[in-house]
């Protein structure tokens, strides 16, 4: 079944969500580092507050925040994602990408337009990549209607839902929908942004190790509609 993403919901209530957020900001404030926290900001161009946690650090607190606890249903996706994200913290908003990404087989798709707004919310390529291809592409795999929101997001005015459609079948391999994703390389082709010239050579560089002959054709044809960018990064792997 399709989902029209006209609506942001707000956090439903949750109890597994209640001791989820309680766990998570008890441990990870206990573990921020001011001075890390410094540089990870500066490192990310200043787009959020970091705690200062290291990937290795977080990861093995979130395990200890979440053993024990029951699988969620989609609900609780929805209220931990949505307050993970109130929080200014980059480090609460990765536990909630990480939280998406395990789950998402068990969600519908009324999960959408909750992570369009988490995209389009203090968006950066730390998120927003992760979402695109670990959430968004499991969600529209699952709901193959799903597509025609895909084909409504590249024509958008926002650049990280036009890179969160770019980039939601990385994973698909052979399952790809080559079309679709010619085509949405094509629509957005002229773009004057780095992250959406970037994406595509990624997207088209990623299936090229299903199909480079595909790719190959592909740059060959419309190369001259193409960024540089996006055409190095395309053939890297598979040449001309």
């Amino acid at each position: 079944m399709s989902v029209t993403v006209t609506e942001t919901p707000d956090a439903p209530r949750s109890p597994l969500a209640d001791t989820v957020v309680e766990r998570l900001t008890t441990a990870y404030s206990a573990a921020a580092d001011s001075q890390r926290a410094v540089a990870m900001r500066a490192y990310m161009r200043d787009v959020a507050p970091f705690l200062g946690l290291t990937s290795p650090v977080r990861r093995s607190l979130s395990r200890a925040v979440l053993a024990g606890l029951p699988r969620p249903g989609e609900s609780d996706c929805i209220a931990v994602a949505l307050r993970c994200w109130r929080l200014p913290e980059r480090e609460y908003h990765y536990f909630a990408v990480d939280f998406l990404r395990r789950h998402v087989t068990h969600c519908s798709s009324g999960l959408l337009p909750v992570v369009r707004r988490l995209l389009t919310t203090v968006p950066w390529w730390d998120t927003v990549d992760l979402l695109a291809a670990h959430v968004v592409g499991g969600l529209v795999a699952a709901d193959r209607d799903l597509t025609a929101e895909m084909d409504a997001w590249i024509a958008d005015e926002d650049l990280w839902l036009v890179r969160a459609a770019l980039l939601h079948q990385l994973r698909y391999k052979e399952r790809t929908d080559t079309e679709r994703l010619f085509g949405h390389c094509l629509r957005q082709s002229g773009h004057d942004d780095f992250f959406v010239r970037k994406a595509i050579g990624w997207c088209l560089r990623e299936y090229a190790k299903t199909d480079p002959d595909a790719v190959r054709a592909f740059v060959a044809g419309h190369g001259q509609r193409l960024a540089p960018l996006s055409v190095r990064e395309a053939l890297r792997n598979i040449g001309p």
